[in-house]
């Protein structure tokens, strides 16, 4: 049987340093929360300060540690900002979490060349600039390290109608996340990624204007949407010690949606 200790010890982050991106709002902000309260000193970034501000200051609030570095992750000079502000304010990184990503609404045959460039530099160019700096960090720390990429499960089973650069863009970070998991073993860093379903945030609110909740739930077999925690939590399970054998594996948190994989689309 095992102590009680040392199931703690398992999900205790303290003096871990993580970094989360896209953590203004929703997803990304229960994620920050999450992992401070696990102990770890949280570096958030999104391209609006005003929301990180507020984000940091909730943490604070409950005693924890966090830093906000506005940028854009699709742009190197960004990324390498908040890592170095990471360095340089907390000493390391052991976590990233790659939640930054836009998932407009275009119809297929009217969307242009910017607007589908837009959403792959953000989601995949994105979660390839921030990994590959962490990474880099990781090595020269010589201690191992977690990437944890925020995908979806329409990268793996396109539900929704009008977005089918969005599930272009979530397909190849699920791909990014198998191949990376391979290239990073040898230096003890396990890659994971977590593929969502329907998750309440005021972003899906927004994506799915005059959208009915009800019926969307009705199509999942739990009953209920996501709420941003339940993709928190399983971020906390993959980044803690508790994952360390698991590495380019995608966990679906999605309330049973893949187990219907005939129903019909969405919007």
């Amino acid at each position: 049987m095992c102590e009680d200790s040392k199931i703690q010890e398992l999900m205790d982050f303290t003096g871990k340093v993580a970094i989360v991106t896209g953590a203004g709002k929703g997803v990304g902000v229960g994620i920050a929360t999450w992992l401070a309260d696990a102990g770890a000193d949280v570096v958030i970034t999104s391209r609006t300060l005003a929301d990180l501000e507020k984000v940091v200051k909730d943490i604070e609030a409950t005693g924890h540690k966090a830093l906000a570095i506005p940028g854009d992750v699709s742009r190197a000079a960004d990324v390498k900002r908040v890592v170095d502000g990471a360095i340089k304010h907390f000493g390391k990184i052991d976590i990233l979490v790659n939640n930054a990503a836009i998932f407009p609404s275009y119809n297929f045959l009217e969307i242009t060349e910017q607007q589908w460039q837009q959403v792959q530099d953000i989601n995949v160019k994105g979660t390839f600039l921030c990994s590959q700096a962490a990474a880099r960090q990781m090595v020269k720390q010589g201690k191992g390290g977690k990437i944890v990429n925020i995908a979806s499960i329409e990268g793996e089973f396109p539900l929704t109608s009008g977005r089918v650069h969005y599930h272009a863009s979530k397909g190849a970070v699920i791909n990014f996340t198998r191949g990376l998991a391979k290239e990073l073993a040898e230096y003890k860093i396990n890659v994971n990624a977590i593929a969502p379903g329907m998750t309440d945030t005021p972003g899906l609110s927004a994506a799915m204007g005059g959208w009915k909740p009800d019926a969307i739930t009705g199509r999942i077999p739990l009953g209920r949407l996501g709420q941003p925690d339940d993709v928190a939590k399983a971020v906390l399970f993959l980044a803690s010690d508790a994952a360390s054998y698991i590495t380019g594996t995608i966990l679906f948190v999605d309330g049973g949606v893949m187990l219907g994989r005939g129903w019909k689309k969405i919007g």
